[in-house]
């Protein structure tokens, strides 16, 4: 017959060192938890304007993606990105005027980046209402509005047509307006086999056609210039994550609308940024003619700098569309 187990003295001991050091670590790991609850970072109510991540729904039930950042009572400033990018383009510009105390919105067109991808509503009209619904959902006033590219002309649209109320100034940068597209009125414009090849290229083989499309959008193909692998990157990182349908469209709105009447409408004080080396939007055809439609337009001229260059001059645009606000 098996004596009963005996538990001696020195393991009593043992199971009692031991059950104290438990009770330490489950104590010490439970603090240390509401530490890290305490310490992570608190998502802020949407409708306090500093929202990482929220979106609006349109009309049409299509949502629009938006980051807001910065106090909910500071002057905004929203950025109007480019083709076929996202909101993300404007990091740069965002971090920088979100230190300088400014409010920062950015969002991504429909059909783009985390934007609904629709099939329907890929035109200036609709895009400058879905702009519009940003700014009504956020009651944004005295707003400075800043876009680039195919940006500058859903932003002169807005304002042109919804937001001379709201608005307080406009910057375009390496922006489509007025038109671009060769026609009977327009007979400079870029002819529209070149535009006709963008969407052949589109349509065939996206991702690569986009790669290639970066280095003359930021002067790569330029003597002496340097690509920046990690730039070319983000650029297509952005541009794939849309859809493929609505950037085919995306074409046929920045390049064949008009923006002279928008122009002429607009009342709010209006920088005219562009480099005289842009190969995706010629200063001839846009920047040199847009900034004496509007009524009161200021023009600069940087030599020898391509489509991207609040990417790849930050820091001299940042300087000057800071000292345009600030004026």
């Amino acid at each position: 017959m098996t004596a009963p187990f005996q538990v001696s003295e020195t393991t009593r001991r043992g199971i009692l060192v031991g059950g104290v050091a438990l009770t330490a670590v489950a104590a010490l790991w439970a603090s240390t938890q509401e530490d890290l609850r305490s310490a992570a970072p608190q998502i802020p109510d949407p409708t306090q304007g500093n929202s990482a991540m929220s979106s609006i729904t349109t009309q049409d039930g299509t949502q629009i993606f938006y980051k807001d950042w910065g106090p909910r009572d500071a002057q905004p400033i929203v950025f109007h990105h480019g083709w076929p990018l996202t909101g993300d383009d404007w990091d740069t510009q965002m971090l920088f005027f979100l230190g300088k105390g400014y409010r920062v919105i950015a969002h991504d067109r429909r059909g783009h980046g985390r934007s609904s991808q629709t099939s329907t509503g890929h035109d200036m009209d609709i895009y400058a209402a879905d702009v519009a619904a940003v700014v009504s959902a956020l009651d944004l006033k005295g707003a400075i509005h800043i876009g680039h590219s195919t940006g500058g002309g859903e932003a002169a649209r807005y304002v042109a047509q919804h937001g001379k109320a709201r608005t307080a100034k406009l910057v375009l940068i390496g922006a489509v307006p007025p038109v671009m597209a060769k026609t009977a009125t327009n007979p400079d414009g870029i002819p529209i086999d070149v535009l006709d090849g963008i969407r052949a290229g589109l349509a065939a083989n996206r991702s690569a056609f986009y790669w290639d499309f970066i280095v003359a959008f930021y002067g790569y193909n330029r003597p002496g210039v340097t690509v920046n692998e990690q730039v070319r990157l983000n650029w297509w990182r952005q541009a794939m994550m849309g859809a493929a349908n609505a950037q085919y469209e995306c074409v046929k709105a920045f390049s064949e609308t008009d923006f002279t009447e928008d122009l002429k409408r607009i009342d709010a004080p209006t920088l005219v940024l562009h480099g005289d080396d842009d190969q995706i939007v010629p200063i001839a055809r846009s920047a040199l003619l847009s900034a004496k439609l509007v009524k009161h337009g200021t023009l600069k001229v940087y030599p020898g700098l391509p489509h991207g260059m609040c990417t790849t001059h930050a820091d001299r645009i940042n300087a000057d569309l800071l000292a345009f606000i600030r004026s």
